[in-house]
């Protein structure tokens, strides 16, 4: 008897063994699940939050864009403007000049014109003189 008691205590002992192994692999398969769970949840918040990071890079790069077209846009104008503006100052400026060139080369024709004239009218005057002269001398 003392031998089946004995026999009987391994048996128990054995059966607890294997029922604590059942429950550690139970646990070890749960706690697996959970970890599993848990990593492909918090991948869909990555990936979810990755998502809206690049839209707001997306949507914050396209008024960047908008906005530097805008500025480039209004300094074009703004140059057209002053180089328009410039141009006619110019032009104005080179017809001011031209007129005054032009009257100033009028006044210095007809001067010289006068000059030409009094100077022939003064050969002239000198020619016939000579020429009576030389008459009243052949007389």
């Amino acid at each position: 008897m003392k031998r089946m008691f004995g026999i009987l205590v391994i048996a128990v002992l054995g059966l607890g063994t294997m029922l604590y192994a059942q429950d550690v692999a139970t646990d070890t398969d749960k706690a697996a699940k959970d970890t599993a769970h848990a990593t492909k949840d918090a991948a869909k918040k990555t990936g979810h939050a990755t998502k809206t990071a690049t839209d707001d890079t997306g949507k914050a790069t396209d008024k960047a864009a908008k906005d530097t077209a805008k500025g480039t846009d209004k300094a074009a104008k703004d140059s057209a403007k002053a180089t328009d503006k410039a141009a006619k100052d110019t032009a104005k400026g080179t017809e001011k000049a031209a007129d005054k060139t032009g009257d100033a080369t009028e006044h210095a024709a007809k001067k010289t014109g006068h000059g030409i004239k009094k100077g022939v009218d003064d050969v002239g005057h000198g020619v016939k003189k000579g020429a009576d002269a030389t008459a009243d001398a052949v007389k």
